[in-house]
């Protein structure tokens, strides 16, 4: 049996889009010899729809895509996946589920099991659990079809009280298929291909995986579909950030060694580059936008931000808006037009002296006889803010943000002003990470000027201002706040770890009381394991660790 793996980029609710993209490449698998053509969980309406689920118009949309696809299953068989109604009135009106599809006609269907609603997850929202299980007969061989989070309950502290497989394999098949929207995160390859390889060697089956690839607004589908042999023996590995199909012989993943090329495995930071550059182009192709503006300070973040943009839309569609103050040094303008010179976007020099002297003039007397504080450095941000929006209200432009995480954690920002924006592209990319990134820019050639990168950061919102006179060494602070946001510790586990009781208990004082300011900012795109927005849900008003 020779199968076909399609990795594609599916487009939420835009069902015309994605099934002629399916047909597509059932066609494309017909022409390679495959007799079975396999695509990924939820992959005709797009994963996570939502409550696009909600409206009965979507699912009959869903029905009606599948019949015109199953037209085009002739000589050759495929598994997709789609909601499907509930014909029970009690639990969930819908399944998570996927059609088996031969001699264009659906002949089996199988329903997710596990629904996942933890980090970004929120499936029993809409599904109701599948409760009996049977293998798809096809060619002679029995398939346990499973869909994503089916196979994961497999480790040492398992979410689940039962696994779809422990049932399935009760059937004798002969090899496993699993259909999957596995968002992306930089260290999430590495346990997906350990856990499906669990699967395998547990139950002595080939394993064949397919994934996603492409942004739905902040989740980012890295693909890299997997096929293992029955030993749990990693035998092919699909692209990573990019479409593909590949057809693979199911004697040959069995029996013969070496015969699919490995690929090499990518560093974090290229990893995290890849899907912020995938994220930020989906993000603009998706909602039918083309063009981004952003503030370019001479600061790290936004020629990070504006080097990953140039990359993901040409330079010739972003426009960086340099917007000095009276506080602003020379160097930093001389830096960012250095990135403007060596990246070749578009750019505007726009002063906000008279603005803020305007202001200045407006708040006098109500201010009158207190000192420069924090309140005229906000304003400035917001007068930039306000440029920045301006100039895509008048000419179409998307505003990109600019806020790392350590900044986002902290809340080191200014609501209206430089935490305004349609997608945060940087907002889970931590302060030391993006240093990592601007190297990783300039590995061929100079993009970010190098005294972007060496010298201290900076505001600018005041005389000789530094980040430093507010927040801790970056290098601490970040270790802090992984320990805190992705790995979930307290006060007394990470202090435990040498770190300094008194710092700790300052840097997540300022992680909870900045709650309020990351529920008005844009959605951040996904990179870590622990994002924030969706997938991490913290009340405002709450006394803990505060």
């Amino acid at each position: 049996m020779k199968i076909a793996l399609a990795q594609l980029n599916y487009h939420i609710g835009n069902f015309e889009y994605n099934t002629q993209k399916i047909i597509h490449s059932i066609k494309a698998a017909k022409n390679k010899g495959a007799d079975l053509v396999v695509f990924a969980e939820l992959a005709v309406c797009g994963y996570p729809a939502r409550d696009f689920l909600e409206f009965d118009e979507f699912i009959s949309l869903c029905e009606k895509a599948v019949q015109d696809i199953a037209l085009h299953c002739l000589d050759i068989a495929c598994i997709i996946g789609l909601p499907v109604k509930n014909p029970i009135l009690q639990g969930k009106d819908l399944f998570n589920a996927a059609y088996f599809i031969e001699d264009g006609k659906i002949k089996s269907i199988a329903k997710k099991a596990l629904l996942p609603t933890y980090d970004v997850f929120d499936e029993y929202r809409y599904f109701e659990p599948a409760t009996t299980f049977e293998c798809i007969e096809f060619k002679g061989k029995k398939i346990a079809l499973t869909i994503c989070e089916d196979l994961w309950n497999i480790n040492e502290n398992p979410l689940y009280v039962s696994s779809p497989m422990d049932e399935l394999i009760k059937q004798q098949p002969d090899l496993m298929i699993n259909i999957a929207a596995s968002p992306f995160s930089y260290t999430h390859d590495e346990e997906r291909i350990k856990v499906l390889a669990d699967n395998a060697k547990k139950y002595q089956l080939p394993l064949f995986y397919v994934n996603q690839v492409g942004a739905q607004t902040e989740i980012i589908f890295d693909g890299g579909s997997l096929v293992f042999d029955s030993e749990g023996s990693l035998k092919a590995e699909m692209k990573y950030f990019e479409e593909d199909l590949q057809v693979f012989d199911l004697d040959e993943v069995q029996n013969v060694r070496n015969k699919y090329p490995e690929s090499s495995r990518a560093t974090d930071i290229e990893q995290i580059y890849d899907a912020l550059v995938l994220g930020i182009k989906d993000y603009f192709q998706k909602s039918g936008f083309s063009k981004a503006v952003l503030g370019l300070s001479g600061g790290i973040d936004s020629a990070v931000v504006c080097a990953l943009a140039c990359k993901a839309l040409g330079a010739e569609n972003v426009m960086a808006v340099l917007m000095p103050s009276k506080f602003s040094s020379d160097h930093s303008v001389q830096d960012a037009m250095d990135l403007v010179n060596n990246i070749g976007c578009l750019h505007e020099i726009i002063a906000i002296k008279p603005a803020t002297d305007a202001y200045d003039g407006m708040l006098e007397n109500a201010f009158k006889g207190l000192p420069f504080n924090l309140t005229e450095e906000n304003i400035q941000a917001r007068i930039r803010g306000a440029i920045v929006m301006a100039m895509s209200n008048k000419f179409g432009y998307i505003l990109l943000n600019t806020s790392n995480k350590s900044e986002c954690a902290v809340g080191y920002g200014t609501l209206y002003g430089d935490m305004c924006g349609a997608i945060g592209v940087i907002g889970d990319v931590y302060k030391t990470q993006v240093f990592d990134l601007a190297r990783y820019i300039n590995k061929d050639q100079e993009v970010i000027p190098i005294n972007t990168i060496v010298k201290p950061p900076s505001a600018e919102l005041r005389p000789n201002q530094k980040d430093s006179d507010s927040l801790p060494d970056y290098d601490v602070l970040d270790k802090i706040l992984y320990q805190h946001i992705e790995l979930k510790q307290g006060l007394a586990s990470i202090t435990a770890q040498g770190y300094d009781e008194a710092l700790v208990k300052r840097i997540l004082k300022m992680v909870n009381v900045a709650e309020f300011k990351r529920y008005q900012t844009p959605p951040i795109l996904r990179v870590s394991s622990k994002a924030f927005g969706m997938g991490r849900r913290m009340p405002i008003v709450g006394k803990y660790m505060v």
